[in-house]
């Protein structure tokens, strides 16, 4: 391994790149990365990079996003199959008859979506900015696609009319209220974080919802020693990591998404020796998913 990780660093230098890496990816591909971050934040991590070459370490709505915002760079997604289930949710023609169907609400959607339902959309969103995007919103309707548990957080915590689209995460769905509770009795002075994606009876046993960039910000602010961590499990890695003093234990072993840990170190390699696979995304499209995700980066 250390000889690929030589390798890796010594192809990065040559090939000018930046490697960014999502929370959930596996702990050696996070540990390589220039930047590991949440969708927000590799957001803006890949609006500011002057890399002539991004391998994005994560999956291909996010590879596409870093895409939207760098179209001059190439941006590579080491496995073409790491996909999102939440994202192929819904569609453009799904998205169009909502739209019909209420005229005057304004499309939010979540960044785990497509191109083209970000360019059919007014404004993009983060769970970490949810709220922050809904409530700038001028209208008092809004469509929220396609996370309905991400929308209906928000909707408990906004006046406006929520019209939210049934898709959901099939990892974070497994995260249930009863296993938190069996660990919370036997650590009952854990701090309990969850992920908006959640189900809504998971979220009420919380003491947190957050974005994975929200728990890493959490876990080193609070006093506490011990955390239970409702997310996909390879955040515990980093949460480890920056607070070795501290223990967190994952609601399950088996809160693994697939799809994330499909990129690995070899992979990894091989894109930086081919520079490929690379995203591209049609100049139309582009265009107006832009403005979608411009307006988004621009919500602290």
């Amino acid at each position: 391994m250390n000889d690929i990780i030589e390798e890796i660093k010594k192809l990065k230098e040559e090939r000018k790149a930046v490697i960014l890496s999502h929370n959930y990816q596996r702990g050696e591909v996070q540990d390589i990365a220039d930047f590991v971050g949440d969708s927000l934040e590799l957001s803006r991590e890949a609006a500011k990079t002057k890399a002539e070459v991004i391998i994005f370490c994560g999956v291909h709505f996010m590879a596409e996003t870093a895409k939207i915002l760098n179209p001059e760079k190439k941006v590579i997604l080491p496995d073409l199959k790491a996909g999102c289930p939440l994202a192929n949710m819904i569609n453009l023609n799904e998205l169009n008859k909502l739209k019909e169907e209420n005229p005057k609400a304004k499309v939010v959607c979540y960044i785990n979506t497509s191109a083209q339902i970000k360019a059919a959309s007014d404004i993009c969103c983060t769970s970490s900015n949810a709220l922050k995007v809904v409530e700038s919103i001028s209208s008092d309707e809004i469509i929220f696609v396609p996370d309905m548990n991400l929308g209906n957080f928000v909707k408990k915590n906004t006046k406006k009319k929520m019209i939210i689209w049934q898709g959901f995460c099939p990892t974070h769905i497994w995260i249930k209220k009863e296993d938190i509770l069996k660990l919370k009795e036997r650590y009952k002075d854990a701090v309990v974080m969850v992920h908006p994606e959640c189900l809504p009876d998971t979220i009420e046993v919380a003491d947190y919802v957050l974005s994975t960039g929200g728990m890493l910000k959490k876990a080193k602010e609070l006093g506490s020693k011990r955390f239970i961590i409702g997310t996909e499990n390879g955040i515990i890695h980093r949460l480890k990591k920056e607070n070795p003093e501290k223990e967190f234990y994952p609601v399950s072993k088996k809160i693994i998404c697939p799809n994330m840990k499909r990129i690995t170190l070899n992979k990894v390699l091989n894109s930086l020796k081919n520079l490929k696979p690379e995203i591209d995304v049609e100049e139309s499209i582009r265009i107006k998913e832009k403005v979608v995700i411009d307006k988004m980066l621009e919500i602290l």
